[in-house]
């Protein structure tokens, strides 16, 4: 049984711990809020974005004349996986949840004998993947000096990807992230941008005429789609991870707030304990003598 001084400095320490929860939890609560916002702001020329391409992909086709980054290779033998998590942890399942969709993914083509190369930006997916998927690593980014996500990392990042595409290290490029839909709702997503894909948009009345040519705006516009969806997930996994960490952090404290109680009855009744038997002791003394 444990001494008074040790559920002492226990509760003490519980305390400190659910201070520091706490505090947590509201630089968390503030940052969301901003980071959510700009989430949210980037949908809208995101959609747009992909409406635009689709119209232009879709008076393409499949022409001889189409771009790679939209024709593709020909091939789907090497896959190059995306896999974008935060630079700390302490935010619940965030980067497990992105981390087990990769995993997954990964050895679905890997049972299917392709290729599969893993690209990792933030250290926490890193740490998680190569444990099993070690040899598959071929590259990492890394944001942990990044105050602020912007368009130049999304850009920075794109940069290597295409790059490596030019370079035929792979014939698709997937990234995995998690979609913010609420605090303590974060959706693992996993989104194909090389080939090119684009979700269905609503049909336009408008006609429109492209100078120079369809092939010749997409040969432009492709690699700026690439970049905005890899800054889209960006500011989807930074909304994402500080409403995990916020509802982590909640869930903390008040684990931390139940310990405290459960630890100070367990003090009160040890020392009630001692009491007892000290006056016990002094009461058989006296009638001794």
């Amino acid at each position: 049984m444990p001494s008074l001084k040790d559920l002492k400095n226990r509760i003490e320490s519980v305390k400190s711990t659910r201070k520091i929860t706490k505090a947590m939890q509201m630089v968390a609560a503030a940052k969301l809020r901003r980071a959510q916002e700009a989430a949210e702001a980037g949908r809208p020329y995101a959609e747009r974005m992909n409406a635009v391409l689709n119209g232009l992909a879709a008076s393409v086709g499949s022409s001889d004349s189409a771009p790679k980054l939209l024709a593709g290779t020909g091939s789907d033998q090497t896959h190059l996986l995306v896999v974008m998590t935060a630079e700390r942890g302490l935010c619940g399942g965030f980067n497990s949840s992105i981390a087990k969709l990769a995993r997954t993914k990964a050895q679905e083509l890997l049972a299917q004998g392709k290729t599969v190369k893993i690209l990792t930006v933030g250290k926490k997916g890193r740490e998680q993947l190569k444990r099993d998927l070690g040899e598959h690593l071929v590259g990492h980014v890394d944001l942990s000096e990044v105050k602020s996500v912007g368009y130049a990392n999304a850009a920075e990042i794109a940069g290597q990807i295409l790059k490596r595409f030019d370079e035929g290290e792979f014939d698709v490029a997937t990234i995995f992230y998690n979609r913010f839909e609420s605090v303590i709702s974060q959706v693992p997503t996993a989104q194909q941008i090389i080939p090119a894909t684009f979700e269905e948009a609503a049909e336009e009345s408008t006609l429109y005429d492209y100078e120079p040519s369809e092939e010749g705006i997409l040969a432009d516009l492709l690699p700026r789609g690439v970049a905005t969806a890899i800054f889209s997930a960006l500011l989807e996994n930074g909304a994402s991870e500080q409403g995990a960490r916020m509802s982590a952090m909640d869930n903390a404290t008040r684990n931390a707030g139940e310990m405290i109680d459960k630890l100070t009855i367990e003090f009160n009744r040890s020392r009630q304990a001692v009491i007892t038997n000290e006056l016990i002791e002094i009461i058989s003394g006296a009638e001794a003598l």
